[in-house]
């Protein structure tokens, strides 16, 4: 008996010593549990959890507002969520596009028109050409709409404004919403001048800081809660959550968002260097290294020792100063954190050779959100002190947003 059960046990050892790959039982244990433990933090977007939305779908006419960034990922590929759902039985009879198209490719502030997706023969319908709100001819025959876009946490950033029309147009004739929301890449701070009402533009629709540390689910809620639509009304929205994320969750970007934000580099620094789109100064579009650099030939050769020249390329046909020797700064490998700067903005102002036709003051307006920043930088205000009179409404606006947070 006492021998059998010895010759037993040292099979079941043996067995269990070559099933874990020549490891002791302990040393297979803790691999497992290092596995669950990093599948435990994998970030899961609400896209990838199909089983969370398609009953939802079912049986329904579907319209969706979508982008290139709107993916389902799998381990070494990933599909269109469009694709995807169309393989599933998912009746979508409208795509609709923000700025830069359902594919991506248009510049900024490009009309984007009508069309027919060539994989799918769906309908195509912009919401950055004729019309930035759905219209109600437009929505007919839809049961619910999806949105899925991921969004770089900038007021100007023009995602978040076409999530309001959305919100709006759905509200108005009866549609519910459902959102997949993802991770923003921006969304570990907060910082910047706070748009003021009177400014309101498609750059900026609500009153929040250039920098507003929210994902779109929780945007949405906020748009909800703040009454922001249209006489206050209320649209009916769906959230799928991300999954192990919270707000302080680094998080890479696998695709660009747009053509002119090609990496993190270029997303970390869009708050700071978005405001050039206000002045007369290229901010890297027409090369490689957009929203990395910035220059213009009247700025100070002597003070401004980097040079480059902006050429026509995909996303921007027709740069700032094409094909004209720009002088300025390199930031590829600047280690910006948490933050919104005004050094390089008031370094370049002060370095122009022609101050008057520094700004563009409309459209800087509309990008900074207030003629105040304008004013200060005139005035030749410090950056910290102009930061300084960012404080109060920063104050306001967090507290604000605790009541719409799903993330830590």
């Amino acid at each position: 008996m006492i021998l059998n059960f010895i010759k037993n046990t040292a099979l079941i050892f043996v067995v269990l010593l070559f099933s874990c790959g020549n490891k002791t039982p302990l040393e297979a244990r803790s691999s497992e549990a290092e596995v669950t433990s990093k599948e435990d933090l994998e970030i899961i977007t609400g896209a990838n959890q199909t089983e969370k939305y398609l009953p939802l779908l079912n049986g329904k006419k579907v319209g969706i507002v979508a982008n290139q960034t709107s993916v389902i990922f799998k381990d070494v590929s990933n599909t269109h969520i469009v694709d995807s759902l169309m393989s599933l039985k998912i009746n979508i009879i409208k795509v609709f596009s923000p700025e830069h198209g359902f594919r991506g490719k248009a510049d900024a502030g490009e009309k984007v028109v009508d069309g027919l997706d060539t994989k799918t023969g769906l309908p195509i319908l912009s919401l950055y050409g004729k019309n930035k709100k759905p219209k109600k001819a437009q929505l007919e025959g839809i049961d619910i709409m999806i949105f899925d876009i991921q969004d770089v946490g900038v007021r100007f950033y023009t995602y978040i404004s076409t999530l309001h029309h959305v919100m709006e147009a759905c509200a108005e004739n009866d549609i519910s919403l459902l959102i997949l929301d993802r991770p923003n890449p921006n969304g570990h701070y907060i910082d910047g001048p706070t748009m003021e009402n009177e400014h309101r533009s498609f750059l900026g629709i609500h009153p929040i800081p250039l920098v507003h540390g929210m994902t779109i689910g929780e945007y949405a809620k906020m748009i909800n809660g703040q009454k922001w639509l249209a006489d206050g009304i209320q649209c009916d929205i769906s959230i799928i959550p991300i999954k192990n994320y919270t707000h302080q969750t680094p998080y890479s970007l696998p695709i660009r968002p747009s053509p002119n934000l090609p990496n993190d580099q270029s997303i970390k620094l869009y708050p700071s260097l978005g405001l050039f789109e206000g002045t007369t100064i290229n901010a890297g579009r027409g090369t490689e290294f957009q929203f990395q650099r910035y220059g213009a030939p009247f700025l100070d050769s002597k003070a401004m020792v980097f040079s480059y020249t902006p050429k026509a390329n995909f996303g921007a046909k027709y740069p700032k100063h094409k094909d004209k020797l720009c002088y300025g700064e390199d930031l590829s490998a600047n280690g910006l954190k948490n933050k919104v700067s005004l050094k390089w903005l008031i370094k370049a102002y002060n370095n122009s050779n022609n101050k008057e036709k520094f700004f563009n003051t409309a459209s800087f307006t509309k990008h900074s959100g207030t003629e105040t920043l304008q004013k200060q930088i005139k005035q030749g205000m410090s950056e910290a002190d102009i930061i300084t009179t960012w404080q109060a409404d920063l104050i306001a606006y967090k507290k604000m947003r605790e009541s719409y947070l799903i993330y830590e």
